[in-house]
């Protein structure tokens, strides 16, 4: 595993993409910051530029260096994360439009998952999104990864098979969740109470 780990983020460190797992499925990782490598992510998936893209980061104090957060809104980032939760938060300048498509808000996710936040202390922020091509089925394994996928990434990760599932996509300054996944009751409770 740790073969794969330094792989990974030697890829990460020269602008190439990555396959991660996560505690849903695996992820397409690239240079968050580096609009170019970001551009091969929505290349390689043949996403939508409208469509923006998450961070992955190893911790919330990490995720502090690329968003401006309020109280309310770190302490719902310190409640759920790490965990199978996006939270969108004001960007910082340096996060680029690339990533956002041109939004002020970017979502961030710390996955609950030893390999990725091992990988995320190495190397972060990377780009956080589902490693398949887009309408495809999301990958649990890596033998589900599709070749177009598997052929355009410098690394795998491989860690057997994840647990599925999508995260919570939610905008706590907002009081709105964009995407109901994994822990949206806990999430929905959390903003009631607060």
């Amino acid at each position: 595993m740790r073969d794969h780990l330094i792989q990974a983020t030697s890829m990460l460190a020269m602008g190439e993409l990555v396959v991660y797992p996560t505690d849903t499925v695996y992820g397409l990782g690239a240079d968050a910051i580096a609009a170019d490598a970001v551009e091969r992510v929505y290349e390689l998936k043949g996403r939508s530029r409208d469509d923006p893209l998450s961070m992955a980061v190893p911790d919330v104090d990490a995720a502090l260096e690329h968003v401006t957060a309020t109280e309310r809104e770190e302490a719902f980032m310190r409640a759920f994360l790490p965990g199978p939760v996006t939270v969108v938060l004001e960007r910082q300048s340096h996060v680029p439009d690339a990533l956002t498509a041109g939004d002020d808000r970017v979502g961030i996710r710390i996955p609950d998952h030893d390999l990725a936040l091992d990988m995320l202390d190495e190397f972060a922020p990377v780009t956080a999104t589902s490693a398949n091509r887009s309408g495809e089925a999301n990958a649990t394994t890596p033998g589900e990864l599709d070749d177009a996928i598997r052929e355009g990434v410098g690394a795998v990760v491989d860690s057997g098979e994840l647990p599925g599932g999508e995260s919570t996509v939610v905008d706590p300054g907002a009081d709105e969740i964009h995407r109901r996944g994994r822990q949206a009751d806990d999430v929905h409770a959390w903003l009631d109470d607060h």
